[in-house]
């Protein structure tokens, strides 16, 4: 029999011989991070890179602070961690762990086909995806869209997988068959994360919080500072959690923006196509440091058209906040550079909670495309609530915003 006591108050993880469990007994199963990280490394799979997910943000966090640098990489997406885990295999000839949340499967799609196929390279890869919105499990309209078509997708796309179980026997059992699979047909092999597969893990490599304002303290600054005709469009994740709260708080209507809830890193292009046929609208696309780096090239399309009335907002945590707070690598970074140099006709960037105002201000009165970097810390309320409209109602409710 197998007992070991979990931290933080959780259950007591139990392992009953069916023999002897009570039919009644609701038996709950979790997995370590750090033994199944072990069990990795025993199968020689030591290399990671991905974006972090939120179902996998235990396990992500251990790999992070356990990791060698080398040995591990959050990538700017996807489709780049197939990428990575390529060249890691050409350069060492030992399997990659490619790990993701399935709402950024679709980036990989094209790696994964016309790269790592074992018609086409061949290139064995371990892929751990978070399954957000596994049926028959409540979760965010975008996220049961994708989690319904997962396994079919897999599937129609030629990938072996299996569904990683929560305890560390069934977990052996799966790998060995993932790495038998890996030997054999030379390709990626997936493994499906369920919610609560793995016990809690606290980063201990988090960078302390250094800014002095939080996002939703920016996000409040520039609601206040808005005007009624003012187009937002918010990013994914905690950003656009965050300004419904606030609009409910003020008792204010949701018309005037655009949630983002999924598709990260595209809140740029919502913004372009409506500041380009919008002329009179000022359109503020709120950003976030991850989102930017995850299709970083939009920089470029909306420095080349120009539009005037487009106004780029990064909110910049260094983070991936709503996954688990990983780096993103995003206080390295200068954006207000790379802007310019993409085109943008105005920069800026501040670190202050009382330049928040001033600068945004500033920014609204500047011809663009113009960008305003905002540094805050990460993090944040626990009682953070999410939207209570569904997506379709706050489409019709913007578009007709917008025809006003």
């Amino acid at each position: 029999m197998f007992n070991s006591d979990k931290k933080n108050g959780d259950e007591t993880q139990k392992k009953v011989p069916d023999e002897d469990r009570p039919l009644t007994e609701t038996v709950r199963y979790f997995l370590k991070p750090e033994d199944f990280y072990n069990l990795l490394k025993e199968n020689k799979l030591e290399f990671y890179a991905g974006v972090p997910d939120s179902l996998l943000k235990d396990f992500c966090s251990y790999v992070a602070d356990v990791s060698a640098p080398n040995n591990h990489v959050i990538t700017a997406n996807e489709g780049a961690a197939v990428g990575l885990a390529t060249g890691y295999y050409l350069a060492t000839r030992r399997y990659p762990i490619v790990y993701m949340q399935n709402s950024g499967f679709g980036n990989t799609i094209n790696p994964l086909l016309s790269l790592a196929d074992p018609k086409v390279y061949s290139i064995p890869m371990l892929l751990l995806i978070g399954w957000r919105g596994e049926p028959g499990k409540k979760d965010e309209p975008q996220h049961q869209v994708q989690g319904k078509v997962m396994s079919s997708l897999l599937t129609d796309l030629g990938i072996q997988y299996e569904v990683l179980p929560d305890y560390i026997e069934g977990a052996r059992d799966t790998v060995l068959t993932a790495m038998h699979y890996l030997d054999k047909r030379s390709g990626p092999y997936a493994l499906l994360v369920k919610r609560q597969t793995f016990t809690p893990y606290k980063m201990k490599s988090l960078e302390p919080n250094k800014y002095e304002a939080s996002r939703e303290d920016a996000l409040r600054t520039i609601v206040d500072l808005t005007g009624n005709w003012d187009v937002l469009v918010s990013t994914t994740g905690f950003t656009s959690r965050e300004l419904y709260e606030i609009r409910e708080q003020k008792k204010q209507d949701h018309r005037r923006e655009f949630l983002t809830v999924g598709s990260m890193g595209h809140s740029g292009s919502i913004a372009l196509g409506i500041a380009m046929n919008k002329h009179s609208r000022q359109v503020f696309c709120l950003d976030g440091d991850g989102a930017v780096l995850m299709h970083m090239g939009t920089l470029h399309t909306i420095g080349s058209r120009a539009p005037p009335n487009f106004k780029h907002i990064i909110l910049n945590n260094g983070s991936h906040d709503s996954v688990g707070g990983q780096p993103t690598g995003g206080f390295s970074i200068d954006f207000p550079k790379i802007a310019t140099a993409c085109g943008y006709k105005h920069v800026s960037v501040v670190s202050k909670a009382s330049e928040i105002g001033p600068a945004f201000k500033q920014l609204r009165e500047v011809e663009g495309p113009a960008l305003l970097e905002i540094r805050i810390n990460k993090g944040a309320r626990k009682d953070l609530g999410r939207p209570t409209t569904t997506p379709q109602r706050n489409k019709q409710d913007f578009m007709g915003f917008l025809d006003g």
